[in-house]
């Protein structure tokens, strides 16, 4: 089918317009590589830091790209100089370089950008999984390691396998009290965590109508949830509204799926059935109606986040509790997503009515999505409009969050315990947008023309990079860790406030590598970081965040290679560009037959990798063999081959 879409005789979807618009190397095939000219690029301060170092190590005056971007979004809080020095960091690498620059407090990344930059048929690749949100815009959105965005920022294809397009057609209305939040968990619900694993999602259909653009960005934030490679909408008359709102509207333009398209997989909603939802601790997939866990007490009820960062998810929660107070011992957070949302709260008499009420108001920013503040108490309830409740990610180990709508959210809040919202005596308060939004005070801050006398500000926390050595012909170690299925990048390497403000500095953050699964890993990884180890996990192994150092730091304390039932897109990809090996079982109930603190040795890896034939693990210990695929390009064999992408790249350029 693709084939003839490659000569021209069938119809386009969205999604293969934009691939198609940007593809410079390799065929639409579902399977095959591809790289594609990237037009804009994303990074965040949690992985901007060592994006930026990648990018000076490759020697480059200024980035290539049309456009790109900096954010300081999640590393708020300032309780000594490590996250300080590294925003004055970012600052002067985003000056040196030619990057637009949004400081502390400006706001969340993922909205700040589709407000000033997010442009129909563009491609943006970003240091951060939900990048795909900006997929909202028609755009071709995609999350990935920060080494692969610093690659694109000097004017590097972005390589990937082919996806398959879901096609998902959208009918129906949605009726009063649910919304976006719910469409995204009802996908949630019936694919999984794994099931846009491979695929690009693509919304259509009549049910389009009525859902604006930050309602779709709703639901393209949490594409990555599902594991999807990332989300398109088209560009439509919803599209055009909210460029208009920005006073962008020269900047859009029409993108839809030709008549007759067709989509590899294909998957239909009513939204007029859809119901209250709500993810259940500790995976976004948990998804049962609220009415089903409805009375359970709660200690939080949290609004704000990339995934819920538009004024209308903050006016219906504004206008439920107009005139009303929270219940007494329910702590009602909110996180304005943007200097411009908090403006447009304040000029429109929202902010008021939350505060009146008894909201704790808190800084711009990711703030308690990624632990940085805002943790619940010990076992306590706490429902968030955030996109991911992977344990102990909020800041409490032992914590219970439930990802629900604004709606469910403010409901809950006034009544103290899980509340379905239709049930409230009263009208569905609906909330219209204006046809302007307040214009805050712009602080960011564009380009400089010339960075090349600006001195690159590093403190005593920023560290280089550790250097990494070529693949080796033979791996043997220990498996020092052996998990389960959907181990989250959270649980390879924590977040928090304590282990974000160290990540400009690999060896110490290492130390906290694994510490959720296993508080002796770094003990025990030390003891082989010369002579090697190994990881061994079950199914989506690496789901979640983009996040490099849950890469890197497995590389610098010594594992050679993870052998898993099936990877995350994302960290599969880190795990390349850092010279670590990932294989998966031919027999996934080989698993099963491993035990932790075995020893595996794989022998003959260079030809094996380059004739494509299989591997076998050794296991020494219990004196058996099991059979390993990869599913590597031959461009991924040699960045292996040469211990990192950085390392391949260097050649390529020296040769």
């Amino acid at each position: 089918m693709l084939v003839k879409w490659e000569a021209g005789l069938m119809a386009y979807t969205v999604a293969h317009k934009l691939i198609a618009d940007h593809r410079l190397e390799g065929e639409m095939q579902p399977g095959a590589e591809i790289g594609l000219r990237i037009d804009q690029t994303l990074t965040q301060d949690a992985t901007g830091t060592l994006a930026m170092q990648e990018f000076e190590a490759m020697g480059l005056a200024r980035v290539r790209t049309e456009l790109s971007a900096q954010y300081v979004d999640h590393n708020l809080l300032q309780v000594d100089f490590k996250n300080a020095d590294d925003h004055l960091f970012l600052r002067s690498a985003a000056r040196k370089f030619g990057l637009w620059f949004s400081p502390p407090g400006n706001g969340v990344s993922h909205p700040v950008h589709m407000q000033r930059f997010g442009a129909p048929g563009k491609t943006l690749l970003g240091s951060d999984s939900h990048t795909c949100a900006a997929g909202s815009l028609g755009m071709l959105a995609i999350g990935a390691g920060g080494l692969e965005v610093a690659m694109a920022m000097a004017g590097e294809p972005f390589y990937l396998k082919m996806p398959q397009i879901m096609g998902v057609c959208l009918t129906g209305k949605l009726p009063d009290w649910v919304s976006a939040k719910d469409v995204i968990l009802e996908m949630l619900r019936r694919h999984g965590v794994a099931g846009g694993v491979g695929k690009i999602i693509e919304y259509y259909g009549p049910g389009l109508a009525e859902l604006s653009a930050m309602d779709r960005h709703v639901i393209a934030n949490m594409g990555a949830e599902l594991g999807a490679t990332t989300t398109v909408f088209p560009s439509d008359e919803q599209t055009r509204r909210f460029l208009r709102q920005q006073g962008r509207e020269a900047e859009w333009r029409p993108l839809q799926a030709d008549a007759g398209a067709d989509y590899d997989v294909h998957e239909t909603i009513d939204l007029a059935a859809i119901e209250p939802l709500i993810a259940l601790p500790s995976s976004p997939g948990n998804v049962v109606p609220v009415r089903e866990v409805a009375g359970r007490p709660i200690y939080q009820s949290y609004l704000g986040s990339s995934a819920n960062p538009g004024l209308r998810d903050f006016g219906i929660a504004a206008n439920m509790v107009a005139e009303r107070q929270i219940a007494p011992g329910v702590s009602f957070d909110i996180n304005p997503t943007s200097r411009q949302l908090l403006d447009s709260l304040i000029k429109f008499d929202l902010l008021s009515a939350l505060l009146a009420a008894g909201a704790r108001l808190h800084q711009t920013g990711c703030n308690g999505c990624i632990g940085m503040g805002q943790a619940p108490a010990t076992g306590r309830i706490s429902l968030r409009t955030v996109p991911r409740n992977f344990p102990g990610r909020s800041g409490t180990e032992e914590d219970a969050v439930y990802l629900c709508s604004p709606e469910t959210a403010a409901a809950s809040a006034l009544t103290g315990v899980i509340t379905d919202p239709r049930t409230l005596d009263r009208v569905y308060p609906r909330f219209v947008e204006p046809e302007r939004l307040a214009s805050a005070a712009d602080v960011l801050q564009p380009p400089e023309e010339d960075g090349a006398a600006v001195e690159l500000q590093k403190g005593p926390n920023i560290r280089g990079l550790p250097a990494l050595e070529p693949l080796q012909d033979e791996i043997g170690g220990p498996v020092l860790l052996k998990a389960g299925d959907d181990v989250s990048t959270d649980e390879i390497m924590p977040a928090g406030v304590q282990v974000l403000a160290l990540r400009s500095n690999i060896e110490a953050i290492s130390r906290f590598a694994f510490s959720r699964l296993d508080e002796s890993y770094y003990e025990r990884a030390m003891e082989y970081q010369r002579h090697g180890s190994l990881i061994v996990a079950g199914n989506n192994y690496g789901q979640g965040s983009s996040r490099e150092h849950a890469a890197v730091c497995p590389a610098y304390l010594g594992v050679r290679a993870v052998l898993a039932k099936s990877f995350a897109r994302i960290h599969w990809q880190n795990l390349i560009n850092f010279g670590v090996l990932p294989l998966q079982f031919r027999n996934p109930e080989d698993w099963q037959r491993i035990g932790q603190g075995d020893v595996l040795e794989i022998k003959g890896i260079h030809e094996a990798l380059r004739q494509g034939d299989e591997l076998r693990a050794n296991n020494r210990t219990r004196d058996e063999v099991y059979l390993l695929r990869h599913s590597l390009s031959e461009r991924q064999i040699e960045v292996l081959m040469h211990g990192s992408l950085i390392n391949y790249v260097r050649h390529k350029h020296a040769a």
